[in-house]
């Protein structure tokens, strides 16, 4: 996949105050924190099926999104927004929890498979596989029937702290995100 402008992060996560501190919605905080540092809002939209808050970054204007779909339909929000402002699948940024990496690490990548990741496998149905994603690192419980409490509970103090660490190292190359200057960027995040 070529390098492209990123005009559309779709912050992967569960609406609700229940789910808000919990490790499967590290894709609703990064967004949060990029609305944050460029003075945006989210709101509702119906018609894409989450909150979406427009920002401009390095004089492009790029889409956040949170689907209020819960996570097994995320990709529906994302192919919405995508169809109706024709964004094409590689000019889209998927940000979500990542079991098979550390709390303070985090990934970027283009394509492959889903990993088993419901909210990556229904973009897929969605969208196609040809997008770039953010791996944020949660760490794994150890055992395959432990997963699905595990990302549905809140990390501990120090994984948060992590989590929000690698959050923030990805944020402050935002701009070479959305400019598409994607092998510099994984030189930087992937050497930390």
């Amino acid at each position: 996949m070529t390098d492209s402008v990123i005009k559309l992060m779709a912050g992967l996560g569960n609406p609700g105050l229940k789910y808000d501190k919990t490790r499967h919605n590290a894709g609703f905080w990064f967004v949060d924190e990029v609305a944050r540092r460029f003075s945006g809002s989210f709101k509702l939209e119906t018609k894409f099926s989450g909150e979406c808050c427009k920002v401009d970054i390095a004089g492009v204007t790029v889409w956040l999104l949170k689907p209020n779909t819960f996570m097994n339909r995320s990709g529906l929000s994302v192919k919405q927004l995508s169809s109706f402002f024709k964004i094409s699948p590689e000019q889209v940024l998927v940000i979500h929890d990542e079991l098979d990496i550390g709390p303070g690490s985090i990934r970027l990548k283009s394509g492959g498979g889903h990993g088993g990741h419901n909210g990556l496998r229904d973009t897929h149905a969605q969208i196609g596989k040809d997008y770039w994603r953010l791996r944020v690192g949660i760490g794994h419980p150890g055992e395959a029937s432990k997963v699905a409490d595990y990302v549905l509970s809140r990390p501990s103090v120090n994984d948060e702290i992590e989590i929000n660490n690698s959050i923030d190292r990805a944020v402050s190359e935002i701009e070479r995100i959305v400019l598409g200057d994607m092998q510099k960027v994984m030189n930087t995040l992937h050497s930390q």
